[in-house]
């Protein structure tokens, strides 16, 4: 694994660095097998440090995680916990889905969906912000490649990568479909009407 440690504000001594390599090593091989890479960034706001772990996984597959405490370790630990308990849970669901083995019901075109979600143990993100005129402001335009998976792969890659909405092409009939975080916990998911690939 490709490991990349960094400290905004921060010294990064070799303990805390082989702390973090010692703990992802230990997070990755229990749950995944190996990851490709991961980013670590803590940083220091006042007297809290925050921490938040990147890593790439596979093709497509990005776990973000954070922590934020009075000490660094105990940041990083927060972080590394919030991303066991993902992995966990997303190993839980492939042997789940690999043993039940049933599909999903059947889609009705057009419709909006709402798949239940566990309730989400790091809190509500912060607002936006907002234009004079009352709307959210674009901060970013970004590309992104539009991954071909089924709807619980795309459940699964929006909960690693702790997501609000994913966009993906969905395999059972091409169209592009979008799975969300809703603000019950539960996962939302669009299915347009006339979205199939012709």
């Amino acid at each position: 694994m490709q490991l990349s440690v960094n400290g905004r504000q921060i010294d990064i001594g070799d303990a805390l660095r082989s702390h973090i390599e010692d703990s992802l090593n230990s997070i990755f091989e229990k749950y995944f097998g190996s990851a490709i890479d991961a980013n670590v960034t803590l940083s220091r706001a006042g007297v809290m440090y925050h921490a938040r772990v990147n890593a790439h996984v596979g093709r497509g597959i990005q776990l973000v995680a954070e922590g934020q405490a009075d000490k660094p370790y105990a940041a990083f630990d927060g972080a590394a916990e919030r991303l066991s308990k993902r992995l966990r849970r997303h190993k839980r669901r492939l042997r789940d889905h690999h043993k039940d083995g049933t599909p999903l019901p059947e889609i009705l075109a057009g419709r909006q969906y709402v798949l239940s979600g566990e309730e989400s143990d790091e809190g509500a993100a912060a607002d936006g912000e907002i234009r004079p005129d009352g709307q959210p402001a674009i901060i970013a335009e970004m590309s992104h490649e539009i991954s071909t998976c089924t709807v619980s792969e795309a459940v699964m890659r929006l909960d690693l990568a702790d997501l609000p909405t994913l966009m993906f092409r969905n395999s059972a009939h091409g169209g592009l479909n979008v799975v969300y975080r809703r603000p019950d916990g539960n996962i939302g998911w669009i299915d347009p009407e006339g979205n199939a690939a012709t």
